[in-house]
């Protein structure tokens, strides 16, 4: 695997030490870009995205395409980390491009996301290459991205790899201050709450929630809240071992 341009350890070397560093490469990104893009960064451990850590939401369209994708499980980030390789929609009303996630595609479009590029940095250190970051690119308008401004937004993202794998390892709470955003603690907070109430595990616990944020068409974030600081319940989840013998 060859390794960052030197115009990604430019990059790194400008934002680091700075406070929230991804969100800071997230917006010189999208200002770099000739096209008009709004620009997402996500870390994830897994290609289901079942531990998942948004990094940044730049520009109108992100927040909204990045949170599609931990809800519905699918996405162009999805595809992405299970193919570990570059995935190019440039029509998201094409069946064909978005074979892979046509509930994503259909509700991306509903929120005016017309096409999307997501660009995986992967990493192949350990015994097992594991999936890692994920900048994607989500534009109002279909067509393809230009050769200059998918070079420029793998730079960008080569560069918060760098900028991560430079940091000093922190404790939970400086990881949720300077990477982890507000949305995505939640939603790990109740993944562990119902994973202990009713003796699921992880992954268990996030498809339960995500099927009830479904059923009830709203946002996993939204629900994740209620379930951690409202105590509210998921109907028909399963009762934890042993709860029938007391």
């Amino acid at each position: 695997m060859t390794g960052p341009r030197a115009e990604a350890v430019i990059l790194a070397a400008r934002h680091a030490g700075q406070a929230h560093p991804a969100r800071r490469v997230g917006e010189a990104c999208r200002a770099a870009l000739r096209g008009e893009y709004s620009v997402g960064l996500t870390l994830a451990a897994d290609a289901a995205l079942a531990q998942r850590v948004s990094l940044c939401f730049a520009g109108p369209l992100a927040e909204r395409g990045e949170s599609l994708q931990i809800n519905l499980g699918q996405g162009p980030c999805v595809q992405a980390l299970r193919q570990r390789a570059p995935v190019l929609a440039d029509d998201l009303d094409d069946p064909d491009a978005t074979r892979q996630w046509p509930v994503y595609a259909q509700q991306a479009t509903a929120h005016h996301i017309r096409a999307a590029f997501a660009l995986p940095v992967l990493s192949d250190t350990g015994p097992a290459p594991r999936a890692g970051l994920v900048l994607t690119l989500y534009r109002d308008r279909p067509g393809p991205i230009t050769g200059p401004d998918l070079q420029t937004a793998q730079d960008h993202a080569d560069a918060t790899e760098l900028l991560l794998l430079a940091s000093p390892l922190p404790d939970e709470d400086d990881l949720a201050h300077a990477w982890l955003l507000p949305t995505d603690a939640v939603v790990h907070q109740a993944i562990g709450m119902i994973s202990y109430r009713h003796g699921l595990t992880a992954d268990q616990a996030l498809a339960l929630l995500r099927a009830h944020a479904q059923a009830q068409d709203t946002d996993l974030a939204v629900l994740a809240h209620a379930v951690v600081h409202d105590h509210h319940t998921l109907p028909g989840a399963p009762e934890p071992p042993g709860s029938t013998d007391r």
